[in-house]
């Protein structure tokens, strides 16, 4: 446990400094754009680039290539494999040229030859403004491949706080060079998730050189590794993305009901990625090159228990975020972005969908790492069949439930679809490895969940507190309505795992410990 806290750690600090970085992000949209019809047409138009991310990038490319990059270097050597390596480059670049060409030319048809209402016509021109991101990120996603296959995990983590300066600057320095009009200042933020890409590339560049990888060109279509990532990429391309799928058509259904749907909702997401990229994806990035190691070697016995320790320390830290998330969904929404157009209707919008998001929390974390040990045996087949079906769950569902509860709906239809995929996932993972023992997750989970809620309760006792004695005008006061529960609740859920002997609390009040001792010398 001591190493997976330490290397998924490393990734958790630089993607926790990638989330606030994106608060202020989001806050600083929230500021221009609240939840204008303007902003929904733009995070609308956002979905499509970072669809091909998730596709092309770093879901399901960084899941099937970081096991075929730890085989091949240990049967073929380290300068087959950096030549392989060059070969996926190739082939990832012109693949997401091919569809960002056709997708522009796609939006040019749209906007300039049919007759358009003004919302549809502002989220197309935005598309076009924004697809050649995909090239940049799903290049970049290649790069952080390779470098976690390498045992990198900081610093190519860190690349997305680059991405996250770069948008923010975009709001005060790009976005008035367009107009005075916000219809007008909403293509600067386009410009910058553009330049956002290009910056992240480059940041990978460096530790790469260092690893040893040199740029030239492999032609990609004759190449054995290309061939190989190409095999299992298009099943696993909908297992690991089968949320983000859901989040796109789904999107699109929601936005015909009311113009402020959308862009509530993201801004709820906003929240949610930072549990979940922090501890979910921290430990899939760590996992995956683990039990890749051990899957190559045969070490069952050390790969099923290297996974069950990651299930429970994902459970452990996200059973209390998914309990704060829904009892300080109002606070946190109202100090993050509530100011500019962002007005309070905006933030009690955007706080009903956080709060129908939040249940689905540990679903989607534990889906990450469930479809990584899968894609580490070479099974990129069930998590897609797993992943098709829940794809269309969600969309039944959305129908039924957008149109009563909007934003709500939205979110519920998404933690349905989560809770459902992880309990699909878990039932075919089982039967794939029998010797995996359900039963000793069930009761360690149990016990966290309950803890869990007990801590939400405190929670929540402590926010109703602070409202009647203190209010929530100004920063300072809405900063204490939320850190003060939380931290009332972190500290009394830390202080019962440790009473319950619970190894996961254990492990984090040490590592506390050995950091605060380090410190005092």
């Amino acid at each position: 446990m001591s190493k997976m806290l330490q290397s998924s750690g490393a990734v958790a600090v630089a993607t926790m400094m990638s989330r606030i970085l994106g608060f202020l992000r989001e806050s600083a949209y929230s500021g221009l754009i609240g939840t204008t019809p303007e902003a929904s047409a733009f995070y609308l138009a956002f979905t499509i680039p970072n669809l091909l991310r998730r596709l092309l990038g770093e879901g399901a490319l960084t899941a099937v290539f970081v096991p075929i990059f730890t085989q091949k270097e240990r049967t073929d050597g380290l300068e087959a494999t950096w030549r392989g390596a060059a070969a996926v480059v190739a082939a990832v670049v012109l693949v997401a040229t091919v569809l960002v060409v056709a997708g522009i030319l796609v939006c040019t048809v749209l906007v300039e030859g049919t007759p358009l209402e003004w919302r549809r016509e502002l989220m197309l021109r935005l598309l076009r403004v924004m697809l050649p991101y995909s090239v940049f990120v799903c290049t970049a996603a290649v790069f952080i491949s390779m470098l976690n296959a390498r045992g990198q995990f900081f610093l190519p983590a860190l690349g997305a706080a680059t991405m996250n300066i770069v948008m923010i600057g975009s709001v005060y320095l790009i976005a008035p060079l367009f107009g005075p009009n916000l219809d007008q200042q909403v293509y600067g933020l386009g410009v910058g998730v553009v330049i956002s890409g290009l910056v992240q590339v480059g940041f990978q560049v460096p530790s790469l050189l260092r690893q040893g990888f040199r740029f030239r060109w492999v032609n990609p279509w004759k190449d054995p590794t290309v061939r190989e990532t190409a095999k299992r990429l298009m099943p696993a391309t909908i297992g690991v993305a089968a949320y983000q799928l859901n989040v796109v058509a789904t999107q699109f259904i929601a936005d015909s009901q009311a113009g402020h749907v959308v862009s509530s909702f993201n801004y709820a997401i906003r929240l949610m990625e930072l549990p979940q990229g922090v501890i979910g994806v921290s430990l899939a990035t760590f996992l995956l090159t683990e039990l890749s190691r051990f899957a190559a070697d045969k070490k069952y016995v050390e790969f099923r228990e290297a996974l069950r320790r990651g299930m429970l320390y994902l459970v452990f830290v996200n059973g209390l975020a998914t309990v704060l998330l829904v009892v300080l969904a109002e606070p946190m929404i109202r100090l993050l972005f509530q100011h500019g157009k962002f007005n309070a209707t905006s933030t009690i919008q955007a706080s009903t969908a956080l709060m129908g998001l939040a249940p689905g929390l540990i679903a989607a974390s534990l889906n990450s790492i469930v479809a990584r040990a899968f894609f580490a045996l070479d099974d990129t087949k069930t998590p897609m069949r797993i992943g098709v079906f829940c794809l269309a769950l969600n969309l039944v569902l959305v129908l039924f439930l957008v149109v009563p509860f909007l934003q709500l709906g939205l979110a519920l239809a998404n933690s349905i679809s989560a809770l459902t995929n992880t309990a699909l996932l878990f039932y075919a993972f089982r039967r794939k490895m029998p010797k995996f023992n359900l039963v000793e997750l069930g009761r360690p989970m149990a016990k966290m969940l309950g803890l869990a809620v007990l801590a939400g309760a405190l929670a929540w006792s402590g926010a109703m507190a602070w409202e009647a004695w203190v209010g929530h005008e100004g920063k300072l006061r809405q900063a204490g309505a939320v850190f003060g529960p939380l931290l009332l609740a972190s500290v009394a859920y830390l202080a019962g795992g440790v009473g319950l002997q619970m190894p996961e609390a254990l492990e984090l009040r040490d590592m506390l410990l050995r950091r605060r001792r380090r410190r005092e010398e």
